[in-house]
């Protein structure tokens, strides 16, 4: 090999060679494994004091990228599956390389054998309608980031789109009109339309006129009109909850993400009632059996089925020890 194909070129033919132009992966996976790498390049350059440029493969062993797991979960406070995520992308990468730069197999190969982190599957989080209501009131409408965050947080209960999805939403996928319905671009490039409710309509029906954007333009933008990340939309979140923890105080015990809001719409559904088919479909999931998680988190549903079982008429009877226990014990 070239001694000018080193990391940084590596990196760069991993993304435009592999990812866009032989698999041509999603916008989505683009973004995520691009966030891994900066924040990767970021803490490269905080503890090896080297410019991302001037990176070498050889810097990032397999103890270094460990490190930089720790990091993520201890630093920035990720979970173990948001740590098997980044994982997964500096895996991807590193399979590339084996195959592109033979001579750092062995390297490839250290890198490729650490394993994704177990971790304890705690239950959904997600709110009730008293909850939602007044998560729904925190925004303040008398400022346009109020409304821009009310009507996406209310475009965000009702339909159940991933965080991603969201925040990918262009004026153009709004849908106002007898039948309105918002579209958009799921996981597995899946185009789906869910339809809106008369409330939900009305609401962004005054943020569509007010945003005055053009088509392509993003629906909820920052200040600056691009469109929000990941952060901004998990900032936002957290500011409204904290004024709705003021006024609703089961909120107080609750820690949500964007995702969360998600599973309030599932379990929403499936307390009126919506047939597992239909909720997977609405949600865009692959298999039925992925809303087997919101049947699991259903208290409602499972104290349902257990009044309908049977009561046990069964006496209880106090204990009465015979005399050789008796004197057993008096032995001690």
């Amino acid at each position: 090999m070239s001694t000018t194909r080193g990391f940084p070129v590596l990196l760069e033919a991993f993304f435009v060679d592999r990812l866009l132009r032989q698999r041509q992966v999603s916008p989505h996976t683009i973004a995520s494994y691009r966030d891994t790498f900066r924040l990767l390049l970021q803490y490269a350059q905080q503890q090896l004091g080297k410019a991302p440029s001037r990176l070498a493969l050889s810097d990032l062993d397999s103890s270094f990228l460990g490190a930089f797991l720790d990091h993520l979960e201890q630093e920035r406070d990720n979970s173990a599956r948001s740590r098997n995520v980044r994982l997964a992308a500096i895996h991807s990468f590193f399979r590339y390389v084996a195959l592109h730069a033979p001579e750092h197999s062995a390297l490839a190969q250290r890198v490729l054998a650490m394993p994704s982190k177990r971790y304890v599957r705690s239950p959904i989080a997600f709110l009730n309608s008293v909850e939602v209501a007044a998560l729904l009131a925190a925004p303040d409408l008398n400022s346009w980031g109020g409304r821009r965050d009310r009507a996406l947080l209310l475009l965000a209960v009702q339909t159940g789109l991933r965080a991603a999805e969201l925040i990918g939403l262009c004026c153009d996928d709004i849908v106002l009109g007898p039948a309105a319905y918002v579209r958009c671009r799921g996981k597995g490039r899946k185009l789906r339309n869910t339809p809106l409710r008369k409330d939900t309509v009305a609401v962004l029906r005054a943020w569509v006129r007010e945003r005055q954007g053009q088509p392509n333009d993003p629906l909820f933008p920052t200040i600056s009109g691009t469109a929000l990340s990941h952060d901004a939309l998990q900032y936002l979140l957290t500011k409204h909850l904290a004024v709705a923890r003021l006024h609703c105080p089961s909120l107080l015990g609750k820690h949500l993400t964007p995702h969360g809001l998600r599973h309030t719409l599932a379990m929403n559904l499936l307390h009126h009632g919506v047939d597992r088919s239909v909720i997977a479909l609405w949600l865009g999931h692959e298999s039925i059996e992925t809303t087997a998680i919101y049947l699991q988190a259903d208290m409602q549903l499972k104290e349902q089925a257990l009044a309908m079982t049977p009561t046990s008429d069964a006496r209880t009877r106090r204990y009465r020890p015979d005399d050789r226990v008796l004197d057993f014990l008096r032995s001690l």
